[in-house]
């Protein structure tokens, strides 16, 4: 311990604990209030009699070089060691019946204190369901919320790379140590992210993505978040697994339903029947949130700027040009158009989930407001 001095002595002690074999968030948790000093147990680990004897020997020798290579690592400006005591730590979070010690963090710390939405889902979805994920996840970005999810493949990233193009704010809660990416694939979004967002993870460097971490990963994402919505998710899912997380720690829950012949949208009417709110726009959660994060004003102002910009947008312009208040087939719209179905899709399910149009049976649309060219 002589290496350490100062503030860096105390982060050391949590850090050799926190490295410590047997010690989970409640044993941590039952240590810092019988010791106010980490020093002192350090010293005296014979003291600790909530804990087992092996841990008890663990503690007469900590891991100090370990605890040194974190430091090392965290030691640039954008990396973070957010102990539970550290003003930095998100209330949110400490709510929660287990919340992490320490959280491992890289990007803007800040951003953990922001009202948050989890948006998770299925890791293999439709094209429908990638497409809601994303367009939602931009919407409530511009909105005023910061989005939450676990950088998994399928929904994960569509929420994440929604909130990217939004230019707002996303945190991907990750289950390994910050110096790996899982999955590999998704290693240039972790660094988008970590440049206009958050990475954060209560596992230590060099931790690989074992299966046991995902559900403590997922209590995480609940835990920052006012709410949690889910996309789609089979009946066997680990996106059920956060939602009822969300609900075991007092927070909102909201389903998008799909097709009763969609096994993916089978999660979601399962949650729907036990209580969570049905979901139809994005509207319905910022609506929902809005009394409890206090963003309801800047939400409705984030919306009219939504507005001004898709008036100044040529293909939006384009599109509300041959889109009326009588129903048309979406084949038609693109033929007119002259856009690419990819691009139409977008932009209809945009459109819909802002309320300006609705979707009809047999694939037509119609606008249901004023907005767009007059």
């Amino acid at each position: 311990m002589n290496r350490f001095a100062g503030e860096q002595r105390v982060l050391a002690c949590w850090l050799a604990l926190h490295h410590t074999p047997g010690v989970g968030p409640k044993t941590f948790a039952r240590l810092l209030t019988q010791f106010d000093n980490l020093d002192t147990l350090f010293a005296n680990p014979k003291e600790a009699d909530s804990v087992s004897e092996r841990t008890r020997t663990a503690l007469l020798k900590p891991n100090w070089d370990r605890v040194e290579q974190d430091l090392n690592w965290f030691s640039e400006s954008d990396r973070h060691i957010v102990t539970l005591h550290d003003p930095r730590y998100p209330e949110l979070l400490k709510q929660i019946p287990d919340p992490p010690s320490i959280l491992f963090v890289q990007g803007d710390v800040a951003l953990l204190s922001q009202w948050q939405i989890a948006l998770v889902g299925s890791r293999n979805p439709s094209a429908s369901g990638r497409d809601t994920a994303y367009e939602f996840s931009r919407y409530m970005a511009q909105g005023g919320l910061t989005i939450t999810s676990g950088l998994a493949m399928g929904i994960d990233a569509a929420a994440h790379q929604g909130a990217l193009a939004a230019q707002g704010k996303t945190i991907a809660v990750i289950g390994t140590g910050l110096d790996r990416v899982y999955p590999a694939k998704h290693r240039e979004l972790a660094h988008e992210i970590a440049l206009a967002g958050t990475l954060v993870s209560e596992f230590s460097l060099g931790t690989p993505p074992r299966a046991e971490n995902f559900p403590r990963r997922n209590r995480i994402i609940s835990g920052l978040s006012l709410g949690t919505l889910v996309v789609e998710a089979a009946v066997r899912s680990g996106s059920l697994i956060t939602a009822r997380m969300a609900l075991e720690q007092g927070r909102e829950v909201f389903a998008i339903p799909g097709s009763i012949h969609n096994p993916l949208a089978r999660g979601c009417h399962q949650l729907i029947r036990e209580g969570a709110k049905l979901v139809e726009k994005a509207e319905d959660v910022l609506e929902e949130l809005g009394a409890l994060a206090g963003f309801q004003a800047h939400s409705e102002q984030s919306e009219e700027q939504v507005e001004l910009a898709q008036d100044d947008d040529d293909e939006y312009q384009l599109l509300f040009e041959h889109l009326g208040y009588d129903p048309i087939q979406i084949d038609s719209l693109i033929e007119r158009c002259g856009l690419t179905a990819d691009i139409v899709s977008s932009m209809l399910l945009l459109l819909e989930l802002q309320g300006q149009i609705e979707s009809l049976p047999g694939g037509r649309y119609v606008r249901i407001g004023n907005q767009g060219t007059q």
